[in-house]
């Protein structure tokens, strides 16, 4: 696996957080990075060049929904998904499975795989290890991640422990099947909210991990201090020569926090669908824009940020937009939110490199910003 490899930079002598470069066939990614969800092959309402401009490194997108449509025959006969959609730099897509398990209808797990209907059509199919891989060799993504049984918060230990059994099965089956040197893929760590269930986890699936490993079920609606929990129990066995990624996170608090845990990468739908619902993130907290409170307001949506959005057009446009359903409206403050987590995660970075990440995180606690109460469940689809 010659075209990738991970390089740690500098630790923080206050906190062990840290920086790192990744490097994939489609450029090198500094870490720690948080990835925009672009679930079909598009960031919802942004087109590339903005992705680029506000300084995206790496974008998600979605084995299932790729697979419902257009189908991944169409993404591999155009190209793959890095010409299919003209985005130049690493694609990660997930396997599919958190779809399978949360959004499809009627399914039927086996050892096997899962059978289930559409979520589009009522249409039946089969996901089994080897048809994610297949999937996502045809997108052409960088990074794949493996086929996992993602057990649902709440559930009772003899479930949780019975879905990391089938999870490590099947990694060992999507690692047999999977050819393609110039993808790397990425074994995922279960165990629901049981510490002894994820350090087991952790330990069977990092003998297939080559340079990536992910941490999947969490932020599934479970409070964030449990969350925070599994990853302090996880952190001294992480591997270290390779990036650590936490699935489906994006709030700004849970990145920083996630990162003092020793996380690399994070992924979420969180900054562009609550931008699409008339939410943006702000240095003063967060402000839902479609309020009454801002109809007069002719100041920035954020007087410390200087994105596009914020130096051109002032609260009260951005709620006449958002109130008036102009598509505007969700891509101004896509664009903003976009931008300030990727701001963040460079302050984070810098932090880092400064050996003054403890000192960050306690201003940061103190801020309005840091504080976020969006249910993880209102974003789970990947959409």
């Amino acid at each position: 696996m010659s075209e990738f490899s991970f390089k740690e930079i500098h630790v923080c002598k206050q906190t062990g957080a840290r920086v790192g470069e990744f490097t994939t066939p489609h450029g090198v990614i500094k870490t720690p990075v948080f990835m925009p969800v672009g679930t079909q092959a598009t960031v919802k309402t942004l087109a590339p060049y903005e992705l680029e401009e506000l300084g995206a490194q790496i974008i998600l997108s979605n084995t299932y929904h790729l697979y419902m449509r257009p189908g991944e025959n169409t993404v591999w006969n155009a190209g793959g998904l890095h010409k299919f959609m003209n985005w130049n730099k690493p694609i990660l897509t997930d396997s599919g499975g958190f779809q399978v398990f949360s959004l499809a209808r009627l399914n039927k797990i086996t050892d096997n795989g899962v059978e289930f209907n559409s979520h589009i059509d009522g249409s039946r199919h089969v996901f089994t290890p080897e048809k994610s891989i297949d999937i996502q060799n045809a997108l052409g993504s960088d990074i794949i991640m493996a086929f996992d049984e993602c057990s649902a918060a709440g559930c009772d230990k003899v479930y949780a422990e019975r879905a990391l059994e089938r999870t490590t099965r099947w990694l060992e089956r999507c690692y047999v099947h999977h050819k393609n040197e110039k993808q790397m893929l990425f074994p995922i760590i279960q165990g629901n909210m049981f510490e002894d269930l994820r350090l087991r986890s952790l330990r069977e699936v990092k003998q297939f991990a080559r340079c990536g490993i992910a941490v999947g079920g969490l932020s599934v609606g479970e409070p964030k201090s449990v969350m925070y929990r599994m990853l302090d129990a996880l952190r001294p066995e992480f591997p270290q020569n390779m990036p650590r990624y936490l699935m489906g996170v994006g709030s700004p608090d849970c990145l920083a926090e996630g990162v003092l845990r020793g996380i690399d990468m994070f992924d979420c739908v969180l900054p562009t669908r609550t931008a699409r619902n008339g939410l943006a993130f702000t240095h003063a907290g967060k402000i839902t824009v479609r309020n009454a409170i801002y109809k007069e307001d002719t100041s920035p949506l954020d007087q410390e940020c200087d994105c596009y959005t914020c130096r051109n057009f002032s609260r009260s446009y951005l709620r006449h937009l958002i109130n008036a359903g102009e598509v505007l409206g969700a891509r101004l403050l896509s664009y903003h939110n976009l931008y300030y987590l990727t701001r963040l995660m460079e302050s984070i970075r810098d932090a880092i490199l400064n050996d003054r990440f403890g000192d960050f995180m306690t201003e940061f606690r103190a801020r309005k910003e840091y504080t976020d109460n969006v249910k993880p469940t209102d974003f789970a689809d990947g959409i």
